[in-house]
């Protein structure tokens, strides 16, 4: 249930986030004029509106900026997620734990912060939904950016026959680790943990290590097939986006880090079956005894159902936090049903939201929805305002 699912993204592999992301243009005061009201609005008991709009029109003559309350912070995160197209996961999007980090600025710090972002997030397995917001993108001052589209990532190993020992995606931000510095170990695995990366214009580059205690990870078994459990495959438990610009009120917030919890098929159905990924189901339907003569003995879907299967079965025997497409699917109505009872509307794109996994089966395949782009939200890192979330 990640706010938007960055672990199925057809990014390319070379296209890593800028080295810092710079704000030399005014805040748009409609924009955050709409936002101001909009708080108020949804809490009537703040009082009328004039006053504080009156302060941030004050604010933005003097500095080309203004701050945000604590409490605006809090409700700009959550409303950012509710107005996520592209996550099923949110119905709970007034659970989510704002961490207000805003004076933190310096890369070493940034990156200590975000592994305490995985120790509160983590919650033993019980994951939490936070987010952690870093310093705002001010006009004429450099924001730190992290570079690692997740907080947590296993790196990729590229051997002399070509093949790829571990996530190949990462091959790009491994490369780039190992050129910063980093030592990976002795004996290389398909799930090493790649180091954070954070820069920020005019300041030393932080590469940190993220301690293997704070890194919960859930080994695969399969309720079924004992030898899938001899694999050594295993999950990392908090799926946290990292490389994602937060936009509140004409405010960018570059360094925003947030999570929710895995749906299964996030999981099993892409990160661990895709091709350019880890590409299990050749050799999990070679095990299985399948018949891959041809596409249509079904064989990818067979072994595909299974792989999900274990990741469900595994993170369930684990006590971690995951959720399954059906009832995810289910959730996600129940959540329409609120936002257009309260007289919003609720934009989906429906190509992210119907599950990768038996689609048809879940009721949100069977009907349309609203396209809109809203405000707050989050968008890739160093797009231009406005920009919707292309991934």
């Amino acid at each position: 249930m990640t706010p938007v699912p960055t672990d199925v993204l057809p990014r390319s592999l070379t296209a890593l986030p800028p080295a810092q992301v710079e704000n030399t243009g005014e805040i748009d005061i409609a924009e955050a004029e709409d936002f101001v009201r909009q708080h108020h609005a949804e809490h009537p008991d703040l009082g009328p509106v004039e006053a504080r709009l009156a302060e941030v029109h004050a604010e933005i003559a003097a500095t080309g900026t203004y701050r945000h309350t604590t409490a605006e912070l809090t409700f700009g995160a959550r409303v950012a997620w509710r107005n996520s197209s592209r996550c099923i996961g949110r119905l709970y999007w007034r659970s989510l734990k704002v961490r207000d980090q805003r004076e933190v600025s310096t890369p070493a710090d940034v990156a200590a912060e975000c592994v305490e972002h995985l120790r509160v997030a983590t919650n033993k397995g019980k994951i939490r939904p936070v987010i952690t917001i870093f310093a705002p993108a001010e006009p004429g001052t450099h924001a730190p950016q992290i570079v690692n589209e997740q907080i947590i990532r296993y790196a990729a190993y590229r051997g002399s026959d070509g093949g790829v020992l571990g996530d190949a995606r990462n091959l790009a931000l491994t490369e780039l680790a190992l050129k910063r510095g980093w030592t990976p170990p002795a004996t290389r695995g398909p799930f090493d943990v790649l180091p954070l990366m954070v820069s920020c214009k005019g300041q030393e580059p932080a590469l940190v290590e993220i301690p293997a205690d704070d890194v919960l990870e859930v080994p695969l078994s399969h309720p079924d097939f004992p030898w899938l459990g001899a694999l050594g495959v295993k999950w990392h438990a908090v799926p946290a986006i990292s490389n994602m610009r937060l936009r509140i009120g004409g405010i960018d917030y570059p360094s925003a880090p947030f999570n929710g919890w895995y749906m299964g098929t996030e999981i099993g159905a892409r990160n661990l079956a895709d091709h350019d990924r880890y590409d299990l189901l050749p050799y999990l339907a070679k095990r299985m005894g399948l018949d891959t003569s041809s596409e249509a003995t079904l064989w990818r879907d067979r072994a595909l159902v299974e792989l999900n299967r274990a990741v469900l079965h595994s993170f369930a025997e684990a006590g971690v936090t995951i959720t399954d497409h059906h009832t995810e699917s289910q959730r996600f109505l129940t959540h329409l049903e609120k936002e257009e009872a309260a007289g919003r509307t609720c934009p989906a794109d429906w190509s992210w939201i119907v599950p990768p996994v038996s689609g048809g089966l879940t009721p949100v395949y069977h009907r349309y929805y609203d396209s809109d782009e809203l405000l707050p939200n989050f968008f890739p890192a160093g797009k231009p305002s406005g920009c919707p979330v292309a991934h």
